[in-house]
């Protein structure tokens, strides 16, 4: 069987440099061993947030529409904000979030979330009915503003 001559015109180049290529393998691995070795000698978390008391909270129930605007009321009924006011779309972004995760632990309905500011100044949504927990940090001022104000 005759092979085919090679009818490139240029010949293969390495894109990516043998060195860089063991580099990364090298970098994965000492990534995987870091973890191995916390998980075996049980090392703690240390770059969590810290669970300070609750200074201030408030029952409210988030509801979205087919629009994907959502409202934000007391459990009274009284209308606290929308997602559509001047800088409140963080409210529609944590309202889809809150509906998957209940979407995925099987929650039926709007049960109501408690927005609760610690007394470290950081501000947190806690969903009982799925146990979820968010921490507001890193979000950005605005949008910790959006759901802070609804505390005032």
């Amino acid at each position: 069987m005759a092979h085919a001559p090679n009818t490139m015109k240029h010949p293969e180049t390495i894109l990516v440099p043998p060195f860089v290529a063991r580099a990364m393998f090298a970098l994965m691995i000492a990534a995987v061993g870091l973890v191995a070795y916390a998980k075996i000698t049980d090392k703690p978390l240390v770059a969590v947030v810290a669970q300070t008391p609750v200074a201030q909270s408030l029952d409210v129930i988030i509801t979205g529409d087919k629009s994907g605007i959502y409202t934000v009321t007391s459990l009274d009924g009284a209308l606290l904000a929308r997602s559509s006011d001047e800088l409140a779309g963080f409210l529609g972004v944590m309202g889809r979030v809150i509906d998957r995760e209940r979407l995925v632990a099987g929650v039926m309905g709007t049960p109501p979330l408690q927005i609760v500011q610690r007394q470290n100044g950081n501000v947190a949504i806690l969903d009982p009915s799925t146990g979820m927990t968010t921490e507001l940090i890193g979000y950005g001022r605005d949008n910790v503003a959006a759901f802070a104000k609804l505390l005032d």
